[in-house]
């Protein structure tokens, strides 16, 4: 979660009302350097927080336990026999990070963990596995059959020659050993291999992409000179409404990339749990975002490098472990339990602040002393941009640096509003603890000096033990306290979450289905430039920790870039989008809000989404509890509250009938949907977004038992459905499209499967790029059909 843990939340908001009116009015109105001292003195006449806050922490143990990594990885080796080998990889991964550095145990998880990627087909990461089970100490009697797994996967690669050295020097191992009676399994296996081998020698390698996807054609690219990451067609400009934004300086085409941008920081969100097995068990073995994705560059993990400190942190590689040791987790790792209780906010704000660098962060919080109300509100101080300062590289914007460059650094960072004086005086409270607790646990566990850059990685390898202190923190780390409150206040208008499309269900069937589930928090400065609107002209993709902006739709020059941050026209009604925006201190003035807000003009949200009359059909309307048909001799009346939880009804029987596919019971899942299907066509208008979830669901479910025209027929009216809401040219249409691809290609349906693939690529494209990974994979299907014979096009 974003914020503290909701105990913590209450903790501090009982310490602000217990406060005397005095101190609430000083706090209120403090500077953020005021505020962590007037913090400071909070915290220390009231030690029973800290230990309060200490007791929650118990609740997110981040430490390595030896006795869960044996448990682990029984249930890892329970997976594997019942042949879930997926399943069986995260269990050994997870035992792999509980177990201590360099202990043999560890190699024991490497080893096994190296079995289930060569079942999975993933060779290449088994034969690391292996490599890291060896260099780990793994046994000497177990050798061989860890061996025999690597020369299996040198084989499955191609890699004949490395493969035939490697078998020759096996063959010998195994030979030399005493007890050849309990290798007699694995000769025989030697044997087939060889046989493999040398046939694999008689037949020809295929020529390198002779069936290979067709690759998108890269697309030019030319960077503005003025804002890092941007393209060359827009400029920075300031007014005193609008503040800094992002302006086409000439004509953008639909699809053009805009912004291109590494995010100045990232952090993992803990993210929901995925049920990896049933039961409850003494450890958690539900697989969330901490297990599938590197922690520092956010790839999904096949085989991951654990922290040697603690048992939170992983990687994809070494070389990513490594760097996240010496950029910022030697000062992480030890307060782990700290952080997941604080909240991802104050993650990323302690993370921001070791990333810039104590020099840059002291620099620019003593600059800020210097005129603090400039920059508590930057823009305010600033003049629009006329022509010669835009000729002069916009040095009147802040967060430019001394050349008029607008880069994606700390100093552009650190000049996001923080929207001091906007903010609740509780919520600065909460904000304000949370960053003094934080720094008073670096200090009391000897971190300040790393934080300071004043000891190397090495020195600060084995951090001491957290204590509770109630002493005084040193005027650095007020410093970084200060730094650290401003990100998080900052963080409530420019958290940007980093999404990326999660596959739902077993991901073993021919038509993938998936959707997008927010990953990390992250700091873009230069994307943070873009305004909010209900009905924005450019996409947002993400690849990793980073970030594309496409224009969505043409641009005119002189048009201002707009993104929506999260409430958009399709989805929401006005009031719904105003009240979400208000966290964003602004109201929105958009084309959608301002026709909305006028008189007699409804919500096509509400129009679509409506309850419709259970006698003829027709649209049910009123404003007040009881809904009325819209048409007046129909005359039937139905309360709101009845008709809503009849939705809420319907919407449980979906999840049982979801749960019934995801445990193999497809027919039961069809029966039940179309039920659901039934019973929902008595009370909701025919293009109300659950009717085209349903067609949804039911496509997928007609798809997992090869069912194609079934499947092709219900996806079809879901498609009707997503464009009346989203718009033929939306993502959401598009991502339809690409479902619908998959099933066609897999029924056989060539002419349709075609025409469908170019529809969705022209609009995948727009969004995503042509190098995404579903273009490449329609350009594949493409490519597939293509090559069939003429006959078989023809009478398809």
């Amino acid at each position: 979660m974003a914020l503290p843990v909701a105990e913590w939340q209450g903790r501090t908001a009982r310490l602000w009302a217990a406060l005397e009116p005095a101190l609430r009015e000083r706090l209120a109105a403090a500077s953020l350097q005021d505020a962590v001292r007037l913090g400071c003195d909070v915290l220390r006449s009231k030690e029973e927080e800290e230990a309060a806050l200490e007791q929650l922490c118990h609740r997110a143990p981040t430490g390595k336990k030896p006795e869960a990594a044996s448990w682990y990885r029984e249930q890892g080796n329970r997976e594997f026999k019942r042949g879930r080998y997926q399943a069986a990889l995260r269990l050994y991964s997870r035992a792999a990070s509980h177990e201590l550095p360099g202990s043999p145990e560890v190699s024991v998880c490497f080893a096994n963990r190296s079995a289930a990627l060569l079942h999975l087909g993933h060779f290449e990461v088994c034969l690391e596995d292996i490599a890291r089970a060896e260099s780990h100490g793994y046994p000497d009697r177990l050798l061989p059959k860890v061996l025999l797994r690597k020369a299996e996967c040198l084989l499955c690669l191609g890699r004949l020659q490395d493969a035939q050295d490697f078998l020759r020097v096996l063959e010998s191992k195994i030979a030399l050993d005493g007890a050849m009676t309990t290798h007699l399994t694995r000769l025989k296996k030697l044997s087939q291999l060889k046989v493999k081998l040398g046939e694999k020698e008689r037949c020809p390698e295929p020529a390198q992409g002779e069936h290979g996807g067709t690759q998108g054609e890269p697309e030019i690219w030319e960077e503005n000179s003025s804002i890092s990451g941007a393209s060359s067609s827009l400029s920075l400009s300031f007014d005193a409404e609008r503040g800094r934004h992002l302006v086409a300086s000439q004509d953008i085409m639909a699809g053009q990339s805009l912004v291109k941008e590494e995010a100045f920081v990232s952090v993992l969100c803990p993210g929901e749990s995925l049920a990896l097995q049933d039961g409850d068990t003494a450890w958690d073995t539900r697989a969330t975002n901490a297990d599938l994705y590197c922690h520092r560059c956010l790839r999904q993990l096949l085989a991951s490098v654990p922290c040697q400190g603690c048992s939170y942190a992983q990687y994809c590689s070494q070389d990513c472990a490594d760097r996240a040791w010496q950029q910022y987790h030697r000062t992480e790792c030890p307060l782990g339990a700290l952080l997941l209780t604080l909240g991802v906010f104050c993650h990323v704000a302690l993370r921001t602040v070791l990333l810039a660098g104590y020099a840059e962060v002291s620099r620019l919080v003593e600059g800020s002393h210097c005129g603090d109300k400039n920059l508590q509100n930057p823009e305010g101080s600033c003049r629009p941009l006329s022509e010669a300062d835009a000729g002069a590289g916009s040095r009147g914007v802040p967060g430019c640096d001394s050349s008029g460059r607008y880069q994606s650094s700390y100093q552009a960072l650190f000049h996001l509003l923080p929207h001091t004086e906007q903010h609740s005086p509780e919520h600065k409270f909460l904000c304000t603890l949370s960053v003094v607790a934080l720094c008073k646990q670096l200090q009391a566990a000897g971190l300040e000096a790393a934080v300071l850059s004043q000891e190397s990685p090495q020195q600060c390898s084995k951090p001491k033990t957290c204590e509770k202190t109630s002493e005084e923190l040193s005027p650095e780390l007020k410093t970084v306290a200060e730094a650290m409150l401003r990100h998080m206040l900052q963080l409530q208008c420019n958290a940007q979450a980093i999404t990326v499309m999660q596959e739902m269900g077993p991901g073993d069937g021919a038509v993938v289905d998936k959707k997008p589930v927010r990953l990390a928090t992250a700091f873009f400065p230069v994307l943070s430039l873009l305004n909010h609107s209900c009905c924005p002209n450019t996409s947002v993709s993400f690849s990793g920790t980073s970030v594309t902006v496409r224009a969505a739709q043409p641009i005119s020059s002189g048009q201002e870039v707009l993104h929506c941050y999260g409430p958009h026209w399709c989805r929401m009604r006005v009031a719904e989008r105003q009240q979400l925006l208000r966290q964003y201190f602004f109201k929105c003035r958009c084309p959608a809000c301002l026709q909305e807000l006028q008189s007699g003009v409804k919500s096509v949200v509400s129009i679509r989404n409506s309850f419709c009359c259970p006698k003829c059909r027709a649209q049910m309307q009123g404003e007040e509890d009881t809904l009325c048909c819209s048409i007046e001799a129909c005359a039937t009346s139905a309360s709101r509250d009845h008709l809503s939880g009849r939705l809420q009804d319907l919407q449980q029987e979906i999840k049982k009938a979801l749960e019934l596919l995801r445990v193999g019971k497809a027919d039961q899942a069809i029966k039940k949907l179309l039920k659901c299907r039934m019973d929902a066509e008595t009370f909701l208008s025919p293009e109300h977004l659950m009717m085209g979830e349903m067609e949804d669901h039911l496509a997928q479910v007609y798809a997992t038992v090869g069912k194609w025209q079934e499947a092709a027929r219900h996806l079809r009216k879901s498609i009707e459905i997503v464009e009346m809401h989203h718009g033929p040219s939306s993502v959401e249409t598009g991502h339809e499209l690409f479902k619908l691809a998959q099933i066609l290609f897999n029924g056989f349906a060539v002419s349709e499967a075609l025409s469908t693939i170019q529809r969705a690529e022209g609009i995948l494209s727009v969004h995503f790029g042509p190098q995404s990974a579903q273009m490449q994979e329609l350009q594949e299907m493409k490519a597939c059909l293509s090559e069939l014979p003429r006959n078989i096009l023809q009478r398809t």
